[in-house]
């Protein structure tokens, strides 16, 4: 009987705005395979412009997965994700031998690469006041609380991550216990090896690349978008940058100018969080956004060395 073959998941992760669609497209291409969006909001059939979404002749050149999946009126967790994209692969590699993955959501592809702790609930009001004490503290007063109560945690790399960092004083604070005791000692066995792929450009390039995307929403109708879904804006999704910028001018808390520098600026504050928090993941490997033949070059080296 024939050895099975090793199947791979290729994850090509980065910042809003860097050119991950147009690249996984090509790697598809290349390899002959299809694609997971793990992007947090193109789920949402209701939010186009806003989510920057892959045009309909993108989508016509290799299958997509994720993209236009679900109502903005469901809720779709990034543990549900883990779910269906699991047993999506687990089709999809009846088929090929490796697939793509690719978006800017970290902790979704976290979840298909590790799985998710199963963290409680934290106390009422209590994630605002320490999103408080971060502003105003620092993070470096923040770490060393955790140092404290949790030398286990204090000591990985997502101590150097601020939502986390948050995330383990939540847990201390509503049980009395460390997020360490709740996390899981060994990451999950997956029945595929993921290849991790991080693409940046240079930074001014990438800023100028971000503020066009903007001006391009904007002239594709984005104000008349979230207007539209404005009885869903406390859903997370239109929670994020992007939409909640708009909210702000329709609430009239400013005018369309400043809506238009703060749909800007935090566009590229967001590139800068997905940046550090992919960089502190320690498992990608790092190319320049247009080194198309040199990432396709990793890919097939790196799949035959698996062999």
């Amino acid at each position: 009987m024939p050895e099975a073959s090793i199947k791979h998941l290729i994850v090509i992760a980065g910042p809003t705005a860097v050119g991950k669609t147009e690249l996984s497209i090509r790697l598809a291409k290349a390899l002959n395979t299809e694609i997971i969006s793990a992007d947090s909001r193109q789920f949402f059939r209701e939010l186009n412009i806003g989510t920057a979404k892959p045009s309909e002749a993108e989508l016509a050149q290799v299958p997509h997965h994720f993209i236009n999946s679900h109502s903005i009126s469901e809720n779709y967790s990034a543990g549900d994700f883990e779910r269906d994209t699991l047993k999506l692969l687990e089709s999809l590699f009846q088929k090929y031998d490796y697939v793509v993955m690719t978006g800017g959501s970290g902790l979704y592809i976290k979840a298909v690469l590790e799985g998710l702790d199963d963290l409680p609930a934290p106390l009422p009001g209590l994630r605002e006041s320490l999103t408080q004490r971060l502003q105003t503290e620092g993070l470096a007063i923040l770490q060393k609380e955790i140092n404290v109560i949790d030398p286990s945690f204090a000591a990985k790399k997502e101590i150097m991550n601020p939502q986390r960092v948050l995330r383990a004083l939540e847990v201390y604070h509503s049980t009395g216990k460390p997020i360490s005791q709740y996390q899981q000692r060994d990451t999950r066995k997956r029945p595929f090896l993921a290849l991790n792929i991080a693409i940046d450009r240079d930074r001014a390039e990438l800023y100028h690349r971000i503020d066009s995307r903007m001006d391009q929403m904007l002239a594709d109708g984005l104000v008349i978008e979230a207007k539209d879904l404005i009885g869903y804006r406390a859903h997370h999704a239109l929670q994020t940058v992007g939409y909640k910028e708009v909210y702000g001018f329709l609430d009239g808390l400013y005018d369309e100018k400043e809506m238009i520098r703060l749909l800007k600026q935090n566009s590229r504050r967001y590139a800068k969080r997905q940046l550090t928090w992919f960089r502190h993941q320690g498992n990608f490997k790092w190319f320049n956004a247009g080194a198309f033949e040199e990432i396709l070059d990793y890919v097939k080296s790196e799949i035959a060395a698996a062999k």
